[in-house]
Formats: C-alpha cells, sequence, structure tokens
C-alpha cells in the first residue's frame, strides 16, 4: 500500500500560489504550479477546486486565468487543507466482517476504533498547529 500524497501536493501549490503572489503576481496558472509539484496540471486544478469549495483559494477566469489565495497564509492551517481535501479516516477497518462467532473478530473492532479515534484526534491537533506560513517559512529556511 502507498501513502497518500494529497495533502502534501495540496498543501505545496496553496504554499507556492502564496509565495508567488508575495513576489508580485496576482494569479498563477495551473501549469506554474503544476512544474513545481512535478505533476499534471488537471490534477493541480482538481484540488485546487477542493480548496476553491473550502474557501482556501480563488479562481479567476477569463483574461489573466488563474488561482490566488483566499486568505492569508498565516490564517490557513494543514488541518484546514486536510479537512478540505477531503482525507477520510488515516486507518479502517477490514473490508469484509470477520466470523463474528471468534472473539478476536467480535472484539477487534471496537477495540482498534478506539485506538484510531484516538490517533485521528492527535493527528488532526497536530495539523491545527501548523500554518502555510509556518511551511513556507520552513522551506525559505531549507533552500
Amino acid at each position: 500500500m502507498s501513502a497518500n500524497s494529497r495533502l502534501t501536493i495540496a498543501a505545496h501549490a496553496l504554499t507556492w500560489i502564496g509565495l508567488y503572489q508575495r513576489r508580485g503576481h496576482e494569479v498563477a496558472t495551473s501549469e506554474q504550479i503544476a512544474t513545481s509539484v512535478n505533476t499534471n496540471p488537471v490534477v493541480i486544478r482538481r484540488l485546487l477546486g477542493e480548496m476553491r469549495k473550502a474557501g482556501l483559494a480563488d479562481s479567476r477566469r477569463g483574461a489573466g486565468a488563474g488561482w490566488m489565495l483566499a486568505r492569508d497564509l498565516a490564517a490557513i492551517t494543514l488541518l484546514d487543507v486536510y479537512q478540505a481535501i477531503g482525507a477520510g479516516p488515516v486507518f479502517a477497518l477490514h473490508r469484509a466482517t470477520p466470523d463474528p462467532e471468534c472473539v478476536v473478530g467480535r472484539g477487534l473492532g471496537p477495540a482498534m476504533t478506539a485506538v484510531y479515534d484516538d490517533v485521528e484526534a492527535a493527528l488532526c491537533r497536530e495539523l491545527a498547529k501548523v500554518t502555510l506560513e509556518d511551511v513556507l517559512r520552513d522551506v525559505l529556511r531549507a533552500a
């Protein structure tokens, strides 16, 4: 199984737009952002569409079309981005129902659900502590 990279790509795109705007540009194209992310512009458009629905990004059509932030980087947390992409639970239970006659099969779901709920809550607490301004600061410091 591979890890989901949608949060990373969405944070990359929004942070890139924020830096681009700080450098005096009004909007960024999907193609420009996709070059930085090294992906297809369609991937960027889909993710930024989700960011727009969540109020994190906005777009302009027609002449001078492109993407811009709807809020300042300091007002966007990684939790905002995580929730915008609809990441869903970090872990899932069995796809098929385990044997209800088996003590482990019957009891594992409730036991694991409690652990998974705690993990999800901890993840959300940590993501809420980090803004995209923090991410940009760390990126620029590493450059």
